[in-house]
């Protein structure tokens, strides 16, 4: 996707129709960690962190689920080079489902990165593996006696944990987000998005569109034109 961001990308989806802009609610960058008193310095590796590429889908369930099938394979080892890994777990759990050998195994794969929908442990080794991890948040448990993998290489539904339950004025929940394998994921210090393969074409194509708008738009602004003013005179509102 060039170098749109997330924030562009997301822009262009909703202009074609995706009620959600395909982004992935409450998913933040774990690893490296962002500092939470300021803003990266310009040119470091953390304020240029960007992970891209296809889907390497897994779905966990419950530990004890015993009628939810099992892979074959351990699902890192299954891994595909210059995939970006996304992981769904059940939504009430508070273990994680990621920990530093995963991150390991799946750099020796040539992963991009991983994206959890869910927890991860073990940060340092993340930092270390050198793989950019992408979660709800940490934990210091594991996935026993928690959550078992089920599923690779199949179709995500994932949803918001903090936006489930709060029911918008429409009396409608915040539409969830479908990820198939192969769907294009990008990831930087706005949040996730997931983008299907079929709009990657007219994606990239507003995405340069908005792109020319919104430099048109800042130039005015800088000079000291005002943003309503500036709005007006280039995106037309």
């Amino acid at each position: 996707m060039e170098d749109f961001s997330t924030c562009e990308i997301s822009d262009a989806l909703i202009k074609l129709g995706s009620p959600h802009g395909g982004h992935l609610p409450d998913i933040y960058c774990v690893s490296p960690p962002l500092a939470l008193s300021s803003l990266p310095e310009k040119g470091s590796d953390v304020e240029g962190i960007r992970v891209e590429g296809p889907a390497y889908t897994v779905k966990m369930v419950p530990f004890h689920d015993q009628v939810a099938p099992k892979p074959e394979i351990h699902f890192v080892d299954g891994v595909k080079e210059d995939s970006v890994v996304v992981i769904d777990a059940p939504l009430s759990v508070k273990s994680a489902v990621w920990g530093g050998l995963m991150s390991f195994g799946a750099r020796a794969r040539g992963a991009k990165g991983v994206i959890i929908s869910g927890r991860c442990r073990d940060v340092l080794e993340h930092r270390e593996a050198g793989l950019p991890i992408f979660a709800r948040g940490t934990s210091t448990l594991g996935q026993r006696p928690f959550t078992r993998p089920s599923e690779i290489e199949v179709p995500l539904t994932i949803s918001s944990p903090s936006l489930t339950s709060v029911v918008s004025t429409q009396s409608e929940e915040w539409p969830a987000v479908t990820i198939n394998p192969g769907d294009w994921i990008v990831a930087d210090l706005d949040g996730v998005v997931v983008i299907s393969r079929d709009q990657m074409e007219a994606v990239r194509e507003l995405c340069r569109k908005g792109r020319e708008v919104d430099e048109r738009c800042k130039r005015d602004i800088i000079a000291g034109l005002g943003v309503a003013e500036s709005f007006k005179k280039h995106r037309g509102k």
